[in-house]
C-alpha cells in the first residue's frame, strides 16, 4: 500500500482501561440516554437541542462554553434536553484544513493521532464527570467509535457518509440515538434507507470481529440542507419538506419516527446568524401541524462564545476555527426564546 504505518495504536478497550468511567459518570450517562430515548418513543414532550462548537478545536474554551450550557439548561430543564456538541473529526470537503481534535490535539501543530484518542476521550469524560453533560460527536470514523461508546449521548452521521455502508451497520449496533442526515445532493431517500439499514440486524467485520449487531430502534433523520448541480446551496427545513419527511415515515415499516433540523449548513447558507430565524419557522411549522410537532424532536445549532470563525492559529478565545458559530449571548437568548415558544 502507498502508505507509512507510524505506529500501532491502543485498541479502545486499553484506553479505557487507562481513562476508566467512575461509577457515578456511568449511572449519569446512563440517566441521560433513558430520558433521551423516552423523547425519542413519544414518552416525554421536550425538545432535543444539540448545540455546540462546529468543531472542539481546545478543551478550555469547549468547557468554558459547557459549563455555561449547564446553567441555562438548568432553567429550561422542563422544556428542552440539552446535549451539547463535541464534535472531534471534522470532514474536509476537499480534504485538506483542519481534521479536528482526534487529528491535531494542537490545531497549531502536526498531526498526533494517540494524543488526539486521549485528548478527545478526556474532553468527553470531563463534560460528564463536571458538568453531568454526555454529549454529541459525529461518527466520521465508524471503526473509532468504540474509544468513546460509554460516555456519549448521540451520534451524528454526516451527509458525506450516510451513504456508506459500513456507517449505517455500525449505526445498527449503537445504543443511542444515530442522526442520519439528508446527503448533500438532498436525496431524502438516500436518508431514509440509511436509517432503516441502521434499524435493522446485520452481521459483519467490525475491528477485525465477525460482529452481529441487533439494530437500533432510535436512528433517525436530519434535515440539513443540499447543494444542487451549480454548487448552490439550498434549505430544506420548510413546512413541505417536514411533511414529505412525515409521509415518507408513514409509508414505511420504521419505529419511532423523528425528525432534527440542523439550522447551520446549507438550510442556513452557513450564516449562524440565520439559525435563529430558522428555528422559530420550524416551531411555527410544529404548532401548525399535530403530525409535525410528533414528528420534530428538535435542532442542532452550531454556536460558540464568540460570533463567526477565524483561521488556524487566530488569536480570539472561543472563535471557531471551521464554520462560523453563533456566538454566547445570541445562544442564549435563543435558547430562553424556544423555551418560551415551547
Amino acid at each position: 500500500m502507498n502508505m507509512i504505518f507510524e505506529r500501532k495504536l491502543e485498541i479502545p478497550m486499553e484506553v479505557k482501561k487507562r481513562f476508566p468511567v467512575s461509577k457515578e459518570m456511568e449511572q449519569t450517562v446512563e440517566k441521560r440516554q433513558a430520558e433521551l430515548q423516552s423523547i425519542f418513543r413519544g414518552e416525554s414532550g421536550k425538545l432535543i437541542l444539540v448545540i455546540g462548537p462546529c468543531s472542539a478545536d481546545r478543551a478550555d474554551s469547549v468547557l468554558d462554553y459547557i459549563g455555561r450550557l449547564r446553567l441555562v439548561q438548568d432553567k429550561v430543564a422542563d422544556k428542552i434536553f440539552i446535549i451539547p456538541r463535541i464534535y472531534t473529526n471534522k470532514p474536509r470537503t476537499s480534504g485538506d484544513g483542519y481534521k479536528g481534535l482526534l487529528h491535531q490535539p494542537d490545531p497549531n501543530e502536526k498531526p498526533d493521532l494517540y494524543k488526539g484518542i486521549i485528548a478527545t476521550r478526556d474532553l468527553h469524560m470531563r463534560a460528564v464527570r463536571d458538568y453531568g453533560f454526555s454529549c454529541a460527536d459525529e461518527m466520521l470514523y465508524p471503526e473509532n467509535h468504540k474509544y468513546l461508546d460509554d460516555l456519549l449521548a448521540y451520534v451524528a452521521v454526516g451527509a458525506r457518509s450516510v451513504e456508506d455502508q459500513q456507517h449505517r451497520l455500525t449505526a445498527s449496533g449503537i445504543e443511542v440515538p444515530v442522526g442520519m442526515k439528508n446527503p448533500t445532493s438532498g436525496d431524502f431517500s438516500i436518508m431514509m434507507n440509511a436509517i432503516r439499514t441502521a434499524q435493522h440486524k446485520h452481521t459483519f467485520i467490525y475491528r477485525g470481529w465477525a460482529a452481529h449487531s441487533l439494530g437500533n430502534p432510535y436512528a433517525h433523520a436530519i434535515l440539513r440542507g443540499y447543494t444542487n448541480k451549480h454548487g448552490n446551496m439550498l434549505p430544506n427545513y420548510h413546512y413541505e419538506d417536514l411533511m414529505k419527511v412525515y409521509e415518507l415515515y408513514q409509508k414505511s415499516d420504521l419505529v419511532n419516527p423523528a425528525l432534527l433540523i440542523d439550522t447551520n449548513h446549507a438550510n442556513s447558507g452557513k450564516d449562524p446568524f440565520e439559525q435563529p430565524r430558522i428555528v422559530r419557522e420550524v416551531l411555527t411549522c410544529r404548532k401548525y401541524n399535530a403530525d409535525l410537532k410528533g414528528l420534530i424532536k428538535g435542532f442542532m445549532v452550531e454556536s460558540y462564545l464568540e460570533d463567526g470563525n477565524q483561521p488556524v492559529g487566530g488569536k480570539c478565545y472561543g472563535k471557531s476555527i471551521t464554520d462560523a458559530c453563533l456566538g454566547w449571548n445570541k445562544t442564549e437568548q435563543l435558547i430562553y426564546d424556544i423555551a418560551e415558544m415551547l
